[in-house]
């Protein structure tokens, strides 16, 4: 895993959560826990400006977390702050940040990865790993057996790509096969030079170029080499 660049973010984004790129935008996904309101930026590269910005919140549901685009759309769990809650899953319009649809699971999700007739998700910590269809109707729900606590996570290539936390000052990406949640592959990772876990909060993969966002404000974007 090779450090391509460091990319400044303009503020404030508050304490960051899930984060999805593509092309010359970053979505970033954050939680204001004073003001207890929850937040969705759309955000240009390589500049950092803040291109738009929408507030997510549904009531005590204000905290948002790990995300996936899906086409036009982007896929967003915005949960109640506290574990054992519930949710409500957001589908939005990636380009003006619009609600489209929602429907709400009956615990805290904490990040959320889209295929094309299902989505994944785990829960605090992910201790679970959730599968509903995309109308909402659950489908199953598994006991997370890697040990990795996971904060984001994406269905890229027939693999639940996801990050997380697996004990004090590391991290790692794990690659799971969705049908058995069994191990594929796994980088681990270290902290930030400000002591942060590289995998704390939101990732991203393109191909072989791996996003990651740990860092509150000011907040940077790290971007690494896979190959």
């Amino acid at each position: 895993m090779k450090l391509l660049r460091t990319i400044a973010l303009d503020g404030p984004l508050h304490h960051v959560q899930g984060i999805d790129v593509d092309g010359g935008t970053l979505w970033v996904s954050s939680v204001d826990r004073v003001a207890r309101s929850g937040h969705l930026f759309s955000i240009a590269l390589p500049s950092g400006r803040i291109q738009n910005r929408t507030g997510v919140a549904d009531g005590d549901r204000f905290h948002p977390g790990g995300l996936q685009l899906d086409g036009d759309d982007l896929w967003l769990p915005v949960a109640e702050y506290r574990r054992s809650s519930t949710t409500q899953m957001q589908r939005r319009d990636r380009r003006t940040l619009r609600l489209l649809t929602a429907w709400t699971v009956n615990d805290h999700i904490g990040c959320v990865a889209v295929g094309r007739d299902r989505l994944f998700g785990g829960n605090w910590d992910s201790l679970d790993i959730y599968e509903w269809a995309r109308s909402g109707k659950p489908l199953s729900k598994r006991t997370n057996i890697t040990g990795t606590r996971y904060q984001d996570m994406k269905l890229k290539d027939g693999r639940l790509a996801a990050s997380g936390l697996r004990g004090k000052g590391k991290g790692a990406i794990d690659w799971l096969d969705p049908k058995s949640l069994e191990l594929v592959r796994r980088v681990d990772v270290e902290t930030t030079d400000r002591g942060v876990v590289l995998t704390n909060e939101g990732m991203a993969l393109k191909g072989e170029t791996l996003y990651l966002l740990p860092e509150d404000d000011p907040s940077r974007l790290f971007v690494f080499s896979l190959a």
